[in-house]
């Protein structure tokens, strides 16, 4: 059997081992509903504070700020309707960028046809934006700017510690809010000037199906999911208490040993970019300054997909992009990250996203290169063809 290499990390990640092991007793034994008054309720409601204030400790955050939820796409909802319908006689004016997931892009739409007004700012060609831009879209009718911390598909990091401070120096008003999706156990994130934050358990080896919203003491947020009040009344429904144990622990797992493991991957990629710079006509579309758990490439003249089919033959698993995107076949259309940074179809349509975690060894990042040294003459020679006969 083909060994397994896996370089899809950012459509999802692996539960970690320890994970797995600290949700099972909240599958089994410790199973009440938090919201119960006995025994079996306070045994799952204890786990759910102490997770909370691990995550809380991990963040910098104070747990009382810690919203969980069901997913990034959630909490990034919960984080830009709810400033915005709180904050609508302050202002209607929203800033973004045109590289965010499509869950702050499309929340961002359905809130103009809502009358609100969006700057969708441009980024630079190689995918970074600077506090400069997100300062000359600010407008007295600003109330909220809401930008990702690193870019899915390309690993770009946006200074949004810096971004933060200097928006609440012009105004202190305006809500900053960051989709930290791809940034937890990556980067440290430091919170201070940052009001909301999104978490993805999945994202770093927690299980699917659960997040977290860092709501900062004096935002107030008009709750779009009501019920029963759990979670400050911000997120009503059933806490998923394993799922919340688990969470926890993948972050405690994730800043454990942190620079050394950061250090791990950065030597992967820079392993996996020398053997790119041996392939003819592999375009690196990642900035330098990037998470060193992403690299985009372009193999001009190779299609992406008949790429990834002849990985997968091998055992290697990679993605064409953002997995979200890629699901929806029917109506697939170019990355706009890749757009919006400037690259011709010709590159786009070639681009693989490669993106490690903590499991991906050198012998994976050899593998792959030989396998990429392997595939593309023999892809390139058939697409050439059949460009000739379609001439």
């Amino acid at each position: 059997m083909t060994r397994e290499i896996y370089l899809d990390n950012n459509a999802t990640t692996p539960i970690a081992p320890e994970v797995v092991e600290a949700m099972i007793p909240y599958l089994r034994e410790h199973y009440g509903n938090p919201s119960s008054r006995h025994r079996k309720g306070l045994e799952a409601e204890r786990a759910v504070r102490q997770s909370r204030e691990t995550i809380a400790r991990l963040l910098g955050v104070n747990e009382t700020e810690i919203i969980f939820t069901a997913s990034g796409t959630e909490g990034d909802n919960i984080a830009i309707r709810g400033i915005a319908r709180a904050r609508q006689r302050q202002g209607r004016h929203i800033i973004t960028s045109r590289v965010e997931h499509p869950a702050v892009l499309e929340t961002c739409r359905d809130l103009e046809a809502e009358g609100f007004q969006v700057t969708y700012l441009p980024v630079a060609r190689d995918g970074t934006l600077s506090p400069e831009t997100v300062l000359h879209a600010l407008t007295d009718e600003t109330i909220l700017v809401t930008l990702m911390h690193v870019n899915n598909e390309t690993g770009a990091i946006f200074p949004i510690e810096e971004i933060a401070r200097q928006v609440k120096r012009t105004n202190t008003r305006v809500v900053i809010h960051s989709d930290g999706v791809q940034a937890v156990g990556k980067l440290k994130p430091d919170l201070t000037d940052v009001d909301l934050y999104t978490v993805s358990g999945h994202k770093f080896h927690a299980p699917k199906g659960i997040g977290a919203l860092v709501v900062r003491q004096g935002v107030h947020l008009k709750p779009i999911i009501t019920g029963g009040g759990q979670e400050r009344g911000l997120r009503s429904g059933t806490e998923n208490v394993a799922g919340i144990v688990g969470l926890a622990r993948a972050m405690e797992l994730a800043y454990q040993d942190f620079d050394a493991r950061r250090d791990q991957l950065l030597k992967l990629k820079e392993r996996f970019l020398a053997g790119l710079e041996e392939i003819p006509d592999a375009h690196v579309n990642s900035p330098a300054n990037s998470v060193p758990t992403t690299v985009s490439v372009a193999f001009a003249g190779a299609p992406s997909e008949v790429l990834l089919n002849a990985l997968e033959a091998e055992g290697i698993y990679a993605s064409a992009g953002s997995a979200c995107a890629s699901a929806h076949k029917s109506h697939r259309r170019r990355s706009h990250v890749l757009q919006a940074m400037g690259l011709e179809p010709a590159l786009i349509d070639t681009t693989i996203r490669f993106s490690f975690s903590r499991y991906t060894t050198m012998e994976d990042i050899d593998a792959t290169l030989q396998a990429l040294r392997r595939a593309l003459p023999q892809i390139r020679a058939v697409a050439r063809g059949q460009r000739a006969t379609h001439r």
